[in-house]
């Protein structure tokens, strides 16, 4: 079947049609994602992105006051406040293949080739890493945590009940992530209620970089631990990802016999706040200085 009527068309690919890698992209990236997935972040506020610099507005109501019903005094009514926070698009990368021969690359697979799997990794480290600096940067840090070889599992179990306890005193809902590196990973498999988590929850190693589902928590582990941090708790709500790409392109390179393929990935990230467990401001904002109690972190000591 040909398309003969599209804009984007040069001879050579007639049947390019890039909705179909739109598509096969996005299905590639989202599993590769550990603190941009949908575990550790909402895609609440996307809306529509169209360039860098571009803001998401995210507006929400500050808690009103109950009070007691008594006659004859009746009831006095409340204007509800607004309380803004904004979410700034500040990230655009992007991604470019030369390929010589359009329509058998498509024809085999869009993103099935070596090459381009590696390219869309390449997106996904950038924009994880990414994200996983803006949740811990906002989470507060509890007391750190000593390991030995011996005391490690133990001590490190420890810790995520710790962690449990602090977004429990704060009524954090149901749905938690604990994100950690590697290496506390490696100890802590070693406890029995990790490596007996079937008992307690799931267990197996799946997608998106999960170990296992335990104390209420969905435990992943991911290489893009932010400085300073080995363990990090918290809850979707309290993150928000925006990500957009911003199509696809095809054209014939200037340098060389071949086709390019192109596309621009816009995105941002913050941590969101919510009244009563933020204060707001004067001005109806946020300090967003302040640690917030939705997520939580936790240095390890490693012995030398």
């Amino acid at each position: 079947m040909a398309y003969s009527n599209f804009s984007y068309q040069n001879p050579g690919s007639s049947s390019f049609i890039p909705e179909m890698w739109d598509s096969a992209l996005l299905t590639k990236f989202d599993p590769l994602l550990v603190w941009a997935s949908k575990i550790c972040t909402n895609r609440k506020y996307e809306g529509e992105i169209r360039k860098q610099g571009d803001t998401v507005h995210i507006n929400s109501l500050s808690t009103p006051t109950v009070g007691d019903y008594k006659l004859p005094d009746g009831m006095t009514a409340q204007r509800p406040e607004m309380v803004e926070q904004k979410l700034a698009i500040t990230e655009a990368k992007y991604l470019q293949l030369l390929v010589e021969d359009i329509e058998r690359v498509q024809a085999a697979g869009a993103m099935e080739s070596p090459i381009n799997q590696q390219m869309v990794r390449a997106l996904a480290r950038e924009a994880d890493a990414f994200m996983g600096r803006v949740i811990a940067s906002a989470a507060t840090p509890m007391p750190s945590v000593k390991a030995t070889a011996g005391s490690a599992p133990q001590a490190l179990y420890s810790a995520v009940l710790d962690m449990m306890l602090a977004l429990d005193s704060h009524d954090i809902p149901d749905g938690r992530y604990v994100v950690v590196s590697p290496r506390v990973k490696r100890y802590l498999v070693e406890h029995p209620a990790i490596a007996n988590a079937g008992a307690y929850g799931e267990a197996g190693v799946t997608a998106n970089g999960i170990v296992a589902r335990l104390a209420g928590f969905t435990v992943l582990s991911t290489t893009a631990m932010p400085e300073g941090s080995d363990i990090v708790a918290g809850h979707s709500e309290f993150a928000t990802f925006a990500s957009q790409f911003n199509g696809f392109r095809e054209g014939l390179s200037e340098k060389y016999r071949a086709n390019f393929v192109d596309t621009l990935h816009l995105y941002g990230g913050k941590v969101v706040r919510y009244p009563g467990l933020d204060t707001p401001l004067a001005d109806r904002t946020y300090d967003e200085t302040v640690p917030s109690k939705g997520i939580v972190k936790v240095a390890v000591e490693w012995p030398a």
